[in-house]
C-alpha cells in the first residue's frame, strides 16, 4: 500500500467522522465539521500530487479516489438538504 492510497483511505475514514461531527451537537460543531471536510479535501489534493509525482498510480487508487471524492461531497450535500439549506432537486441532479 503506497502513500497515495493511504491518503485516499484516510479520506474514506474521515467521511463518517465528518458526518458524526455534523450531527453531534456541541459548541462550534459546524466549524469542526468544516475543518474535517477541508482536511479531507486536502488529502485529495495531496494523494493526487503524490501519485503523479512519485509514479504511485494504481488501479485501486484510480477507482477509490474519485469514489471517495463523490461520497464526501454527497454526504455534505445530504446534510445541507436535511438542514433545509439546499433544495433536494439539486442533490438529485448531482447524484444522477
Amino acid at each position: 500500500m503506497n502513500t497515495a492510497n493511504k491518503l485516499t483511505l484516510l479520506r474514506v475514514v474521515m467521511i463518517p467522522a465528518f458526518m458524526v461531527v455534523l450531527y453531534w451537537k456541541f459548541p462550534l460543531h459546524l466549524y469542526a465539521a468544516l475543518a474535517i471536510f477541508i482536511l479531507a479535501s486536502l488529502t485529495d489534493l495531496a494523494d493526487g500530487y503524490i501519485a503523479r509525482r512519485y509514479n504511485q498510480t494504481t488501479d485501486f487508487g484510480k477507482f477509490m479516489d474519485p469514489l471517495a471524492d463523490k461520497v464526501l461531497v454527497i454526504a455534505a450535500m445530504l446534510w445541507f438538504v436535511e438542514a433545509g439549506l439546499m433544495p433536494a432537486w439539486a442533490l438529485l441532479i448531482v447524484v444522477t
